[in-house]
């Protein structure tokens, strides 16, 4: 049986400019933070055990998700652990590309979360590169996925985007923690991405609530560290933060 507490301590981490998009309208990949950042998200990666995108994220940004430092994938090999941690895919459809840098750069696990309704040839196929998790009918039950990712010792858990798996997981309450760069730049746009998409909240009570735990200077811009409040674990044990 499928419990709050039964899930990895998840935390998003996501970069935007002052004006809050992550991208152009183009959706062209930016760099928004530099040198300190990038350092730190890539400490980031290597302390925790999985890290998690959705399909939106592969298509558009073909990332490999690996941990880039020499110095901390040789740590995580001393320590027992993989040079990289498990990289999870979010893909209701399995339409994640047979050589998408996820599938092919960096040594470690990989995991492709399908729902029942991806083709059974495109299962097969992603199969030869990634075990495959059939989560949910028409799309990806996240629940089930992090309690099936928590069974296999997956304890911290880094998602690392796009803007509807963010929505996702927060909609849910499954979300603990958000790390949230924000750069010294405008993009603007009436389309241009935000760090979360989807529906969005309607009412005012509907909001999800954070509590700010930690702000950083950074490069030339500022590092916000939250607590998301009233998350299904917290509501699962009875208190609201």
């Amino acid at each position: 049986m499928m419990t709050a507490n039964k899930r990895p301590f998840v935390f998003i981490n996501m970069a935007m400019s002052a004006d809050g998009k992550v991208s152009t309208v183009r959706r062209e990949q930016l760099r928004i933070s530099g040198t300190e950042d990038f350092e730190r998200v890539d400490s980031l990666r290597a302390s925790s055990d999985a890290i998690m995108v959705g399909i939106g994220t592969v298509l558009t940004d073909n990332p490999s998700l690996t941990v880039k430092s020499d110095k901390r994938r040789e740590e995580r090999l001393k320590s027992g652990l993989p040079e990289n941690p498990i990289r999870v895919v979010v893909d209701s459809a399995a339409r994640t590309p047979i050589d998408a840098d996820i599938l092919n750069r960096g040594a470690g696990k990989r995991i492709i979360a399908v729902s029942e309704r991806a083709i059974v040839e495109d299962i097969g196929r992603l199969g030869e590169k990634a075990d495959i998790m059939v989560c949910g009918e028409d799309k990806v039950n996240l629940e089930k996925l992090l309690y099936l990712l928590w069974c296999q010792g997956v304890n911290r858990l880094m998602v690392e985007g796009g803007g509807t798996l963010n929505w996702s997981l927060l909609s849910l309450g499954l979300v603990d923690e958000i790390y949230i760069y924000i750069g010294n730049m405008i993009i603007g746009g009436d389309s241009a991405p935000t760090p979360v998409g989807g529906t969005g909240f309607v009412k005012p009570d509907e909001l999800l609530r954070l509590a700010l735990i930690n702000v950083e200077e950074l490069d030339e811009g500022v590092l916000l560290r939250w607590r998301v409040l009233n998350t299904m674990r917290e509501r699962y044990n009875g208190t609201t933060g």
